[in-house]
């Protein structure tokens, strides 16, 4: 009995070991090919997230370029925009001159109708005037120094009273007369009839004969003097 039990013995003995090395190999296998199998699962999501990587660049760059021409279209069309802004700023600008000129040209002519528009009923007394100069101007005054002729100097003195009157009125309508005797020729108020010799004491182109009183209504000529002017030697 005692063989058999130290035989038993020593066979678990030697057994033991061996199942204890089967044991380990066993576990060092599964533990390698768990090393294995976590190494690949770890490659295989590197290489998804690598794949996933590269679309996400490549979207970054398409963007880029989106973005890109994106800007480029709007500075194109805020350059436009500009263009056409100045263009219409330039337009207004002509055209709110152009109405400035219009407004003023407007309010002179104005003016200018309110200034003479009693010149046509300036020009028919004129002609009375110069009736009643040419009316003066015909009694000699010899005949007007004779005490029987009493009555043609109150018919004189009646006259002239007229013809003061008259400038009067012409005077306070800024009607005025232009008598150029002696002065230099001007063309804007004169008009040249005729020329006369020069003589002692007068320059050429001075005025030596009115022939007819003009007349100027504010600053315009409504009747330039007719004259004789000394000719230049």
């Amino acid at each position: 009995m005692a063989t058999a039990m130290q035989l038993r013995s020593v066979a678990r003995s030697l057994l033991l070991p061996r199942l204890s090395a089967s044991r380990l190999l066993r576990n060092n296998n599964q533990r390698i090919q768990w090393q294995s199998t976590e190494t690949q699962e770890a490659s295989k999501s590197d290489a998804k997230v690598t794949e996933k990587s590269a679309p996400t660049e490549g979207g970054k760059a398409e963007e880029k370029t989106d973005l890109s021409a994106a800007e480029k279209t709007l500075k194109e069309e805020k350059e436009k925009l500009q263009a056409q802004i100045a263009e219409i700023t330039d337009k207004y600008k002509r055209a709110l001159a152009e109405t400035e000129n219009v407004r003023t040209r407007y309010k002179r002519q104005l003016d200018d109708s309110k200034l003479y528009a009693i010149q046509g009923f300036c020009k028919d007394l004129l002609e009375v005037s110069d009736i009643l100069d040419k009316a003066m101007g015909s009694v000699p005054e010899e005949e007007l120094k004779r005490k029987e002729n009493e009555s043609l100097r109150s018919l004189y003195q009646g006259l002239q009273m007229t013809g003061t009157e008259l400038q009067k009125v012409f005077n306070k309508h800024n009607l005025h007369r232009i008598d150029p005797l002696g002065q230099k020729f001007d063309p804007n108020l004169h008009e040249a009839m005729f020329e006369v010799p020069a003589e002692e004491g007068k320059n050429p182109s001075d005025v030596a004969v009115v022939t007819k009183i003009g007349y100027r209504l504010h600053s315009r000529t409504l009747r330039p003097a007719l004259v004789g002017v000394v000719k230049a030697s």
